[in-house]
């Protein structure tokens, strides 16, 4: 199985209807959910010196993620005030605090090489090494969310594997982006489209995979599940539609407790 290390973002999701905070971010979720799938992943990011750094590091450890390579400098750690509305979750305000100053060192960038598949998202600030870790034969994933106007969209794909992204629904339009996507470079381009499924263009086709029936309790860290278990599969030489059904399968579970794991 191929080697996984997630970059960048993390964030407590502060719930404060429910009195917590809940580790999360889009990386630290991916390396996460990865575990689930007898994946031994890493994170590489930072965190503040505050009582939350010290939560989300503990709790990575405990969940099996690497995290010699987590590092704590002075200030707050990355927290979003999240308010629920029924069974979904509405983001407030939001404070990157160390974060907004991440970069990867040298010792980090070199810690990378024993790793095959490398996954990253928008918040992540890692987009500037992306295309020399592809050039040492890295697999790049990269998390777009619904930033679908960012100017990323027109640099990342040449250095990308999978290029994941979130959209409301199949439409004509989302099509052609998916497809606009893999033109410029990226081997795969996968939406998830909340109820309605995802949906991937791989080059040759479309694939579509339905999602799975469940009784939603809080929707964060779905689409992260998502990715994690694509990712995983992929790992295991598995191609795009049963990847997606992994995938599938990691968000349904996901959606049946509150925060983005538990």
């Amino acid at each position: 199985m191929k080697k996984l290390v997630t970059l960048g973002d993390n964030c407590i999701d502060v719930y404060p209807a429910l009195g917590r905070g809940f580790s999360g971010g889009n990386a630290v979720n991916v390396a996460v959910y990865s575990t689930r799938y007898g994946m031994r992943p890493a994170y590489v990011g930072w965190v503040g010196s505050d009582a939350y750094g010290q939560q989300l590091q503990g709790e990575l450890a405990a969940k099996g993620v690497d995290v010699s390579h987590v590092h704590r400098r002075p200030g707050l750690t990355a927290q979003t005030i999240v308010e629920l509305r029924g069974n979904d979750r509405v983001l407030g305000d939001y404070t990157e605090g160390v974060m907004a100053d991440f970069r990867l060192s040298e010792a980090d960038l070199a810690w990378l090489g024993q790793f095959d598949l490398i996954h990253a998202g928008i918040w992540g600030h890692v987009d500037p090494y992306l295309a020399a870790l592809k050039a040492q034969g890295k697999l790049i994933s990269f998390d777009f969310a619904d930033k679908w106007s960012s100017p990323l969209w027109q640099t990342l794909p040449a250095s990308l594997a999978y290029a994941f992204a979130s959209a409301p629904a199949d439409t004509p339009e989302l099509r052609g982006r998916l497809r606009e996507v893999v033109q410029m470079g990226a081997d795969a381009a996968v939406a998830t489209l909340g109820e309605h499924g995802s949906l991937a263009y791989d080059g040759q086709r479309f694939h579509h995979q339905s999602a799975l029936p469940v009784e939603i309790v809080d929707t964060m860290g779905a689409g992260d599940a998502f990715i994690a278990g694509f990712l995983c599969a992929v790992a295991r030489g598995l191609g795009i539609a049963p990847a997606m059904a992994q995938g599938a399968a990691g968000a349904a579970l996901t959606l049946q407790h509150h925060g983005a794991w538990g």
